[in-house]
Parts: structure tokens; C-alpha cells; sequence
């Protein structure tokens, strides 16, 4: 095993010039990103004031609607329909309005569906 490598690290015995000017160039691009930035934040307008923020309508805060909804039946024809013929397929509330709940016993989103542990 050969100490080359070490005779290379060590030098000339003086502290590397090279290392300096590294760290002079990486705190160079610190202090360059940092201005950049600090240039780039004075650009930005102000945050809104008390007065400039968003208020509650009079009629006070909108809620939500919830409610089953079904979609429209697919218009019927002889004739081949092409996507661009049906145009915006829309959707109604459902008649019926309770929530669907799996059947006690079946497996409902995980596994094969079969009988399960029973």
C-alpha cells in the first residue's frame, strides 16, 4: 500500500491557496443570492391592509348543498353518436336521496366480493 495519496493531500506543506478561493467564490455566490433576493422582495406589493381583506357576504356565510345527483340517460338513436354530437351531459337529483350502504356480509371496496369470514 503506497502513501501517494497522502503525499498529494498534504501538498506543498502551506495551507492550499485553492481552498480559499473556493470559499471566497461560495460566499461570494451567498451574499449575491441574497441581495438577488432581498431585490426581488422590495418588488412585491405590501400585504393587504385590514380594510383591503375579504368580507362575509350580508346575507351571512354560504354553506353546503349536499345531495345525490344521477346522471342524464344517453340520448337514443339509430345511428352511430360521436362524442362531439352529445354535447354537455349534465346531471339531475336523484329521487332517491339516502346515502347507499353496503350489504351486511359483502365485502364492499376491499377484497374478491366473495363470502368473506362468515
Amino acid at each position: 500500500m503506497t502513501n501517494a495519496w497522502m503525499d498529494l493531500a498534504a501538498g506543498s506543506g502551506g495551507f492550499p491557496v485553492w481552498l480559499i478561493v473556493a470559499a471566497v467564490v461560495v460566499v461570494g455566490v451567498l451574499l449575491g443570492a441574497f441581495a438577488f433576493g432581498s431585490r426581488q422582495k422590495r418588488r412585491e406589493p405590501p400585504p393587504p391592509t385590514a380594510d383591503e381583506q375579504p368580507r362575509l357576504p350580508d346575507e351571512g356565510a354560504v354553506h353546503e348543498t349536499r345531495e345525490r345527483r344521477e346522471p342524464n340517460e344517453m340520448p337514443l338513436s339509430d345511428a352511430r353518436t360521436l362524442p362531439h354530437e352529445l354535447g354537455h351531459q349534465g346531471s339531475r337529483t336523484a329521487s332517491d336521496q339516502q346515502r347507499p350502504r353496503w350489504d351486511e356480509g359483502s365485502s364492499g371496496s376491499f377484497g374478491s366480493g366473495g363470502p368473506g369470514g362468515r
